[in-house]
């Protein structure tokens, strides 16, 4: 009898222990977050991505009553807030806020120390956006046919600018020189806001821009826009036609801005990032704030549609770098 008392008690002390073990996960999860969130930033502060990393930091703190920070880090085309989410993310307190770019535009631009779509995982879109072809005021470049007038009548080739070398606003360029039979040379800058003041002081005549960066300066009258490239009308812009419209489907191609996590980041916390950010970013008033920046509100896409449309901008990015002969730097 008292080897079956024992038998007993050691069954349930091990069932005890075992629920010891398995508990306090389940329990710290259920319970997250504890202590303050981080949301990491690739970019300067102010930027886009800054923006609307502080919206979604509202959200959070409403949410759940913990303090977020949001921490700027800039450089090496995103590479370094990358590197901070895969050293912190998996504790279920770090995030990070980035353009899609960063995959399926930067690797094959440049050598990164990281793997695209095994590194970060996208949980939800906050916005998104497209580029702008904007033209020196001066030169009275009104619409795309001015444009294609005006290149087509440069014996040496129009010259046009972006950002960063290897991006979107560089192959846009190229890929409407291509179609509207347009020699485009490309200028090469480390971000918009020198590229703009060459621009407007007629360094060059055409740019291919992110719409958030040009929208002031076309706002108040210092640049002329020409197109976007994006698949409708920017609310902002409601007067400016898209490349599509004009019968250049090609220049299309939205980008967007995300939430992203560590792959190795619990699930359930995954879940209740990505669910509070689709909550937060359809309130009218958080999307009329993204709007006011130039961009339109997120799509509600399941985190595999997302990556879905990674994989086909990085293969439609792939493709244009090819056609030019970029090798990446």
């Amino acid at each position: 009898m008292c080897k079956q008392i024992n038998r007993g008690w050691l069954g349930c002390l091990v069932t005890v222990l075992s629920l010891a073990v398995i508990s306090p996960t389940a329990s710290a999860d259920e319970a997250w977050p504890t202590k303050p969130i981080r949301l990491v930033v690739a970019g300067p502060a102010g930027g886009s991505a800054d923006i609307l990393a502080r919206l979604l930091a509202e959200g959070i703190h409403q949410r759940f009553e913990q303090p977020v920070i949001v921490e700027s880090k800039p450089g090496a085309s995103g590479s370094i807030a990358i590197r901070d989410l895969m050293n912190q993310g998996k504790t279920g307190y770090t995030f990070l806020v980035i353009q899609s770019g960063a995959v399926t535009e930067v690797p094959l631009a440049y050598k990164v120390n990281y793997q695209p779509f095994s590194d970060i995982k996208p949980l939800a879109q906050l916005s998104r956006t497209g580029l702008i072809l904007v033209a020196n005021k001066d030169l009275n470049l009104k619409n795309l046919k001015d444009v294609i007038k005006f290149g087509q009548a440069q014996k040496n080739g129009v010259y046009f600018a972006s950002y960063a070398t290897g991006m979107r606003g560089h192959t846009s360029g190229m890929l409407l020189g291509q179609l509207a039979q347009m020699n485009m040379q490309y200028v090469g800058y480390k971000g918009s806001p020198q590229a703009l003041v060459d621009l407007m002081g007629g360094q060059f005549p055409l740019m291919f821009d992110g719409i958030t960066t040009s929208l002031p300066l076309i706002q108040s009258g210092k640049i002329n826009a020409i197109a976007v490239s994006y698949p409708t009308r920017i609310h902002e812009l409601p007067n400016v036609p898209t490349f599509k419209e004009l019968g250049y489907p090609e220049l299309s191609k939205a980008g967007w801005f995300g939430v992203w996590s560590s792959p190795n980041t619990p699930k359930d916390i995954q879940q209740k990032v990505r669910d509070t950010a689709i909550e937060y970013f359809q309130k009218p008033d958080v999307q009329n704030r993204v709007r006011a920046i130039g961009m339109e509100p997120g799509n509600i896409d399941t985190t595999e549609e997302l990556t879905a449309d990674l994989h086909d901008a990085y293969t439609q990015q792939a493709a244009l770098l090819k056609k030019i002969n970029y090798q990446p730097q």
